[in-house]
């Protein structure tokens, strides 16, 4: 049974696979009955509310609880038996709140980890100096300040260029420009062939970088999909903004009709929404107003807007992927 399973993953290219998982503390359901598959090279984003579950599922994946039903299979195999652990030397795993030894400086925690990965330590004083924590080195944890921890933690997760990466709020505590290059680090992994799953509040930061989103509410998956199949499953209007010549905004109004939904209008400019089937006929009756229109922007719905709409949404129903 297992070979088969194993060799069906294989065939589908995927890296962890979740069927009928449920996870239960005492009375408390935390995880109910939650499908999906990621493949190889994907960057999968869960998000949700506290609470949702996100962080129990990263758990269930990374073998360190197990469900109270269904299967998890991460890599081929399932991540909470022993004869799992060599795979453990492929995954990087940052949990939401970082802790090391204080009295160890940085370079002897990441020299640590390494040693367990196989890694060298010309590698952990490169990461040191890719995380900007090289002049920090040689200081012990107990003085690092929160974001310069959870730059460790990134360098420690990032050892060995893992193949499977779990990223619990990767970029707290981190500065934008951190931030950014956090995520420049993490697409560099991706061309090389990492598959990544990250669990993060921080929307417009992994709007532009995830493959697929996996939203939880109150530990149920009630939508999962790439960007565009959300918007889909949604069905948020879509807005745009046409700029015209100054003084023309009411007139061009008034010939686009009353069937087109009209938001603000003022002097120059004029705010339109649709539907997504209805964008292209609307683009073209713009298009046809002549040169009166002298600039046209499409904003379609963005990460958060979706978010929302789930999460205040009355559905409560997960979905196989």
């Amino acid at each position: 049974m297992t070979t088969a399973k194993t060799t069906t993953a294989a065939a589908n290219n995927n890296v962890i696979s979740l069927d009928s998982v449920s996870k239960c503390y005492g009375t408390e359901t935390v995880v109910s009955d939650v499908n999906f598959n990621i493949q190889s090279g994907e960057c999968v984003v869960l998000v949700g509310h506290n609470g949702a579950g996100k962080t129990t599922l990263m758990k269930l994946m990374l073998g360190l609880t197990r469900p109270t039903s269904g299967t998890v299979e991460v890599l081929g195999g399932n991540p909470a038996f022993s004869t799992a652990v060599a795979q453990h030397r492929t995954l990087g795993y940052l949990p939401e709140s970082v802790a090391f030894y204080e009295a160890m400086t940085g370079r002897e925690v990441l020299a640590f980890y390494a040693r367990l990965k196989g890694v060298s330590n010309i590698a952990c004083d490169n990461l040191l100096e890719t995380v900007g924590l090289a002049h920090a080195a040689n200081r012990r944890i107990g003085t690092y300040s929160k974001g310069m921890r959870q730059r460790l933690g990134l360098a420690q997760a990032m050892l060995g260029n893992p193949q499977l990466l779990f990223l619990d709020e990767p970029t707290t505590g981190l500065d934008p420009s951190l931030r950014r290059q956090f995520y420049e680090l993490i697409d560099a992994l991706h061309k090389e062939g990492a598959t990544s799953v990250i669990s993060s509040h921080a929307l417009n930061e992994v709007e532009a970088r995830a493959n697929r989103f996996i939203i939880m509410k109150a530990g149920i998956m009630i939508a999962c999909g790439t960007l565009d199949e959300l918007y889909k499953q949604a069905a948020l209007p879509v807005r745009l903004k046409v700029s015209v010549t100054p003084g023309e905004a009411a007139s061009v109004a008034e010939r686009l009709g009353s069937e087109v939904n009209i938001g603000e209008v003022n002097n120059q400019t004029l705010n339109l929404s649709c539907f997504n089937g209805d964008k292209m006929p609307l683009i073209r009756r713009i298009s046809d107003l002549g040169e009166v229109v002298n600039d046209l922007q499409i904003m379609p719905p963005k990460l958060d807007e979706v978010y929302n709409h789930f999460m205040n949404g009355d559905k409560m129903e997960g979905s196989r992927s």
